[in-house]
């Protein structure tokens, strides 16, 4: 490993104890302080040994977080619609953008890559057409003829000809984007008063976005072009969480599950041909929670078959959507266990515990996950209430996925401060911070995610040490084999050391 580490020796683990439990006549400031140091190794990175130019980087950001911290308008504090200018004009977030960041391991597949690139590039390609909902959302086709009209959507338009008649184009295409997105700039709690509403508002954006993405040329288009929001963020590697829907071309016709997944791996080897200093992507395959017991298990079956013909970029299976709404795992945990039924590998990575609903079903998803063997946990907002699931998925090394701003935005957490996360990076639980649906929030890459989590989870106390074992774990806690990691450690090590020296003071 490309870090080493500091271990209070037992001894004075023992001593501490010992004192502590006999206690003195008088409180000892050598004590305290040695417990100070005890706490402060046992954190996230803590026992992390940094070297002089990481100690002079970690300086400096000591002292950008005292200042940050003493702002009356403090980002982690405030909805992150009402913060992103704010953490855009930080020398924190400025610094993390360079950062090398190790993998995303927790990102969407139609929500990576930004809308307006979007609604600029693809809506902009001859034959696209577009139709208003009944609910004033949008849908899109690309068709060589007039499509069909659908039901409770106005007549199909030419987007082209219809930008020929507007007088503000502009506003045209800003309305355009407003449906594909839940980001607003007008006040956030009075825009999604509530979760269902927020909910409601998300769902419609992917259903509005759908036939813009899944047309073949845009598909292709639209991945390369999220790899490169990513890699120009410093992320080396992406675990993608993908429908691997049907795709279809102009004249209508439509590729199959396999085509997609063949088309996600020779866009993958392009880019990394064309950007060396990129590892890759694998894809965890996904079915909306909302399916029934039988599209669920013909799902898992495909899935199976896919993880056998495409191992190098299959990593595995989960299930998404609402969770509060959807079905627990519990209810689905026959056709789940078919992979071991059949000896069959077929990795899970499943979302739970993306709740506030507590003493729940679906607020055992957690320790249903655990028990089905999933290889990380999606989201584990509701981890500190269940001391069980806590305590298996550290044994088991099962880390977490956190999402920070999802988090929030998704109105789980108001100020990021009180996020569960911030308690779990204190015990050095295992975890990776990840952004989710990036394009849905106003955000991109993973810089916005990675300032709330060492600036609002991590406070004054989280160090440059807690950043460099977040980067380690995206590769200790991925899908990768062990020679893969180590390969992907080595090429991270080369670019944090040179980051380290560049910004070093």
């Amino acid at each position: 490993m490309p870090v080493s580490l500091q271990r209070p020796p037992a001894a004075v683990v023992c001593l501490l104890l010992y004192c502590l439990t006999y206690g003195l006549s008088s409180p000892d400031p050598r004590q305290r302080e040695a417990l100070i140091k005890l706490e402060a190794s046992m954190q996230l990175g803590g026992q992390i040994v940094l070297t002089d130019a990481e100690q002079r980087l970690d300086a400096l950001l000591f002292k950008m977080k005292q200042e940050e911290m003493m702002r009356a308008d403090f980002p982690p504090a405030m909805h992150f619609f009402k913060a992103r200018a704010l953490i855009r004009a930080s020398p924190i977030f400025r610094l993390l953008q360079k950062m090398p960041k190790g993998g995303a391991l927790h990102v969407h597949d139609f929500a990576m890559t930004s809308v307006e690139w979007l609604v600029k590039n693809a809506t902009y390609r001859p034959h696209c057409y577009m139709c208003l909902t009944d609910s004033q959302s949008v849908r899109f086709i690309f068709s060589s003829q007039q499509p069909k009209a659908l039901p409770q959507c106005s007549p199909w338009t030419l987007l082209e000809n219809l930008r020929a008649k507007v007088v503000n184009v502009t506003e045209l295409d800003n309305s355009i984007m407003s449906n594909l997105t839940i980001f607003t700039d007008q006040d956030p709690e009075t825009v999604y008063p509530s979760q269902d509403k927020i909910w409601t508002t998300f769902e419609q954006a992917f259903l509005a976005l759908l036939g813009l993405v899944t047309y073949a040329p845009v598909f292709r288009d639209y991945y390369y072009q999220g790899l490169t929001e990513f890699h120009t963020d410093n992320v080396m590697y992406l675990e993608l969480r993908a429908l691997l829907p049907e795709i279809y071309e102009l004249d209508g016709s439509t590729h199959d599950t396999a085509w997609t997944l063949k088309t996600y791996q020779h866009v993958t080897r392009q880019f990394i041909t064309e950007h060396p200093d990129f590892f890759g992507t694998r894809i965890i395959f996904t079915v909306h929670r909302a399916v029934n017991t039988s599209v669920l298990t013909r799902t898992v079956e495909e899935a199976m078959k896919l993880q056998r013909d495409f191992p190098d970029i299959m990593a595995g299976f989960d299930l998404v959507g609402r969770e509060d709404s959807g079905k627990p795992l519990w209810y689905f945990k026959d056709v789940l266990s078919l992979p071991v039924e059949r000896g069959v590998t077929l990795p899970f990575f499943f979302h739970a515990g993306e709740t506030d609903l507590e003493g729940t079903e679906v607020d055992q998803n957690m320790l249903d996950a655990l028990l089905l063997n999933t290889s990380r946990i999606g989201h584990g907002f509701a981890l500190l209430r269940h001391p069980v699931a806590k305590g298996l998925s550290r044994k088991k090394g099962v880390a977490l996925e956190v999402c920070p701003i999802s988090n929030q935005v998704m109105m789980l957490v108001k100020d990021l401060r009180n996020h569960p996360a911030a308690a779990l990076m204190l015990e050095n639980h295992p975890l990776v911070i990840s952004s989710d649906d990036p394009a849905m929030f106003g955000s991109s890459g993973l810089s916005y995610d990675f300032y709330e989590a060492f600036v609002g989870f991590g406070g004054i106390r989280s160090t440059l040490g807690s950043l460099k074992e977040l980067a380690i774990n995206s590769i200790r806690y991925s899908s990768l084999t062990l020679k893969q990691q180590q390969t992907a450690l080595a090429l991270w090590q080369r670019r944090w050391d040179k980051f380290v020296s560049e910004n070093a003071v």
